[in-house]
């Protein structure tokens, strides 16, 4: 902990164990979680739990995808509730994060500059920030399935960016040391795999007057899927909806990397969310897998059989619980072990 440095949480006072990769736990102020709600995401609060850490030393972050003011367009409109509920299960705080008219908005971009950040500060006050500069662009299409970021732009607008930027601006946030953790895994694929698992964030400032220690760990980069499953599995964590529907990983409910199953899906039992994509991919003339519309690669999948009640949990806002099941009733979803089809 830097010399002189006042904090409100006891983190730094603990002796916790440091197991071999991991960074020493106890010399951070605060610990941040960026949370989907994801089996990822879930894993590494669990394993940051098992390591001794107490619930009020941990904060978790949600990127709203599709924003806070009324779009629908790309995301699970149930994982907002499902991160309420997962973060009041276990005692933490949650904060969300989004870019002003969410995907939608910066999709539409035209002759303008990208849209403002919003955040929940520590006070519960909504703070925006940026939007006044840049320079003026038009996209008028979807992102595109591609490992560029500038290509595909969803990561960086929605997420990345929107992370360093709450990182750079809330007070909190520049004194003492913070450590980052997110839930990426080398098995997801090979990009993923070359990952390091621990390193400064890309926020950090260290060296300076007013230097700002950030680090980043990826607390479950080497474990398998059987490992994530098997942890929810010991806290009884009844997982997303997307999983009891068929999904393999909680991305957006229309990502573009969605499998011709997950669109024939999303078509069959969906279509109002299906609609308005394949309905902006005509209007733009750009497809976003490129070599056919998600018309064609929904004509190419078999839709998965959906539970009609998971179905009306994952396409409303709130989630009616319970995140911790009874002892005996846990039981691994359909979507496990299954496509894995997702951000690479």
């Amino acid at each position: 902990m830097l010399p002189g440095v006042q904090t409100h949480l006891p983190l730094a006072a603990r002796s916790i164990p440091v197991e071999p990769g991991q960074p020493d736990l106890s010399s951070y102020e605060r610990i941040v979680v960026f949370f989907s709600g994801g089996k990822d995401s879930v894993a590494c609060v669990l394993h940051l739990i098992d390591l001794g850490v107490a619930p009020e030393c941990i904060e978790l972050h949600h990127h709203s995808v599709d924003g806070h003011e009324g779009s629908t367009l790309m995301d699970w409109p149930v994982t907002g509730g499902y991160c309420k509920a997962f973060a009041k299960a276990f005692g933490l705080r949650l904060y969300f994060s989004w870019k002003v008219g969410g995907f939608e908005r910066e999709m539409l971009r035209e002759n303008a500059r990208t849209a403002p950040i919003a955040y929940q500060s520590e006070t519960g006050q909504v703070v925006v920030t940026g939007g006044e500069r840049g320079k003026l662009g038009t996209r008028r299409r979807f992102p595109q399935v591609s490992p560029d970021l500038r290509t595909r732009y969803c990561s960086a607008y929605l997420k990345v960016d929107i992370a360093a930027r709450v990182l750079t601006h809330e007070p909190r946030f520049q004194q003492g040391r913070t450590l980052v953790v997110t839930g990426e895994r080398a098995e997801e694929s090979s990009a993923r795999a070359r990952y390091a698992r621990f390193e400064p964030y890309r926020a950090d400032r260290r060296d300076g007057r007013k230097p700002r220690y950030i680090d980043h760990w990826r607390a479950v980069h080497g474990w398998d899927e059987a490992r994530v499953w098997a942890a929810l599995e010991r806290y009884r964590v009844n997982p997303h909806p997307a999983y009891w529907l068929g999904w393999g990983r909680t991305s957006c409910r229309a990502c573009i990397f969605g499998s011709a199953n997950q669109w024939a899906t999303l078509r069959a039992h969906m279509p109002q969310a299906f609609a308005p994509i394949a309905r902006y991919e005509a209007e733009f003339g750009v497809t976003i897998q490129r070599r056919r519309s998600v018309v064609e690669a929904a004509d190419r999948g078999t839709p998965y059989r959906c539970d009609p009640s998971w179905l009306a949990i994952a396409n409303g806002t709130s989630y009616p619980g319970p995140i911790r099941l009874p002892a005996g009733q846990w039981r691994l979803p359909p979507g496990a072990f299954g496509e894995a089809a997702g951000p690479a």
